[in-house]
């Protein structure tokens, strides 16, 4: 990955690592810690730890996106911005409103968002997209881990 514009790669990062901070800000002080979980449930602090990874490899691959001189990139990062946005609403549907069903099926839709943009960035830059797969599989990882907590709550 050769980075032309230093400054550019930066905003790219902290765009998704702002995002998800207000996400976090705006969901309440709701614990996950204080949910009935089912036994595999990871511990509360790999969260922070692992969207952080996240949002990074997001920033990155959506930096790889930027530069590339491709017809398709607006495209792509349309659907990009459009993932990030459901994105943030996701924990604010969980945690704020602990509206646990329709936070599932949002997430669903994430997910679906999620693997357009892989194909599309897919398109255009391959290694862009395979930096998006630790976040769709986490998300699956999320979703069935959202559908067992409504069932227990």
């Amino acid at each position: 990955m050769k980075v032309t514009n230093k400054s550019t790669l930066i905003i790219s990062i902290l765009i998704p690592l702002a995002v998800g901070s207000l996400s976090a800000l705006f969901s309440g002080n709701m614990s996950y810690s204080a949910l009935n979980k089912p036994s595999f449930s990871p511990p509360s602090a790999l969260f922070p730890v692992v969207w952080t990874i996240l949002y990074i490899l997001m920033g990155i691959s959506s930096y790889l996106i930027y530069s590339s001189d491709s017809a398709g990139k607006r495209k792509a990062l349309t659907i990009y911005l459009l993932q990030l946005v459901v994105n943030f609403f996701w924990s604010i549907i969980f945690f704020g409103f602990s509206q646990y069903w329709f936070a599932f099926l949002w997430l669903i839709a994430l997910i679906i968002l999620i693997a357009i943009m892989i194909d599309q960035f897919y398109r255009i830059n391959p290694l862009a997209a395979y930096l998006q797969i630790p976040y769709l599989l986490w998300c699956l990882f999320a979703a069935y881990l959202n559908y067992q907590i409504y069932l227990l709550n």
